[in-house]
C-alpha cells in the first residue's frame, strides 16, 4: 500500500487525483477529491485581523489620505493583542517601492506581528486576451508578498464573462490557478483561492477548481461569511474545510439569503473537524463601525481558539 508521508508533495498530490474515483464523496451531484493536505489532528489556530476589516479606515477620499495606514493596523493588533495580521494588497500606497515594503516588515516584527497572509483582487475568468495580464498580476504580488515573508494570499476566480458557461469559466480559472502555482512554488507562498461567489459561489464548484489544479502550493481560502442560499451554511462550509490553507471568519452569515449574525463556535468547530491548522483572520463587514466593534469580536473569537 502506498503510504503519502513517503511521497514527494506533488506526486501525493497526483496520486490523491488520479485515485480519487475509488474515494470520494457524492455532494450534490458531483465528487469531492480526497483531502489533499491530510492532517491527523486540529492544528494550532492562530488570531489573525484581515485589513479589510478597516476598509473605510485606510480607503482615502479625493485629495483626504486615509485615516489609517497599515503601519497603524499593525499598532493596533499589538494593542489589541492580535498576534497577525493580514495584509490586503488594496490599501498598500500607490507606487510603493522595496523601501516601503522592508520598513513594513521591520515594523511587524518590531511590533510582535506575524503578517499571516495577503489578500489581492484578480479575475481569472476573464478571456484568453485578458489572462496573461491577471496572471501576471498575481505573480507580481506573489513577489511582493513573498518580500514580506506572508505564507499565503487569498485570489479570487471571477465570474462566468459574457459569452460563455460555468464549465468553460471553471478551466479557465483553474488553467491560470495552475499557471501563478508555478511562480508560487518558486516564492514558497501558498495561493488560496476563496469561496467568494461568482464560480465558487458553490462548494462542489470550488473543490472542482481546487482538484484540476496540480499543485503543492494551492488550496482554499476558508471565507465564513460568503456562502448564501443554503439552509444550512455551516455544513456547505464543512466540505470546503478539509481543503483550506487560509480562513478568515465573519461575524455574520448569510442563510437562506438572510444575513444573521454567525455561530463563531459553529464556524470553529468545522475548522477543527477538519483538522484544520493556521491562521484565522476576523474579517470585519458588519455595521457597526470597525474601531468601536472590532475588540468586542476579537475578544469573543480568542478563547475558542
Amino acid at each position: 500500500m502506498n503510504d503519502l508521508r513517503l511521497m514527494p508533495a506533488l506526486s501525493r498530490r497526483s496520486w490523491l487525483l488520479t485515485t480519487a474515483a475509488a474515494a470520494t464523496t457524492c455532494l450534490g451531484g458531483k465528487a469531492f477529491a480526497i483531502d489533499p493536505f491530510p492532517r491527523k489532528s486540529p492544528g494550532t489556530l492562530k488570531l489573525s485581523l484581515a485589513a479589510y476589516s478597516f476598509r473605510n479606515e485606510l480607503t482615502g477620499k479625493g485629495d483626504t489620505p486615509p485615516a489609517m495606514t497599515l503601519f497603524d493596523l499593525v499598532d493596533f493588533c499589538r494593542e489589541h493583542h492580535v498576534p497577525g495580521v493580514e495584509l490586503t494588497s488594496y490599501y498598500f500606497p500607490k507606487g510603493f517601492d522595496d523601501h516601503y515594503l522592508m520598513q513594513l516588515k521591520q515594523h511587524c516584527h518590531v511590533q510582535g506581528i506575524s503578517i499571516s497572509g495577503g489578500a489581492i483582487r484578480n479575475d481569472f475568468c476573464v478571456g484568453d486576451d485578458r489572462r496573461q495580464s491577471e496572471i501576471d498580476q498575481v505573480a507580481e504580488w506573489i513577489r511582493t508578498y513573498a518580500k514580506l515573508g506572508a505564507p499565503a494570499i487569498r485570489i479570487f476566480a471571477g465570474n462566468v464573462a459574457k459569452g460563455s458557461t460555468p464549465e468553460e469559466a471553471i478551466a479557465r480559472c483553474a488553467a491560470a490557478c495552475q499557471e501563478a502555482c508555478k511562480v508560487a512554488e518558486e516564492y514558497g507562498v501558498f495561493l488560496a483561492l476563496e469561496n467568494h461567489g461568482g464560480i465558487t459561489a458553490k462548494p462542489e464548484d470550488l473543490v472542482d477548481i481546487v482538484s484540476r489544479v496540480d499543485s503543492p502550493w494551492f488550496g482554499i481560502n476558508f471565507d465564513s461569511g460568503n456562502f448564501r442560499n443554503f439552509e444550512d451554511t455551516y455544513a456547505e462550509l464543512a466540505k470546503i474545510a478539509p481543503y483550506a490553507v487560509n480562513a478568515q471568519v465573519k461575524v455574520e452569515i448569510v442563510q437562506n439569503d438572510k444575513k444573521v449574525l454567525a455561530d463563531l463556535p459553529s464556524i470553529i468547530n468545522v475548522l477543527k473537524q477538519a483538522n484544520y491548522g493556521g491562521w484565522v483572520a476576523l474579517e470585519y463587514e458588519a455595521a457597526e463601525p470597525a474601531l468601536e466593534a472590532i475588540p468586542g469580536w476579537l475578544e469573543k473569537l480568542r478563547p475558542l481558539l
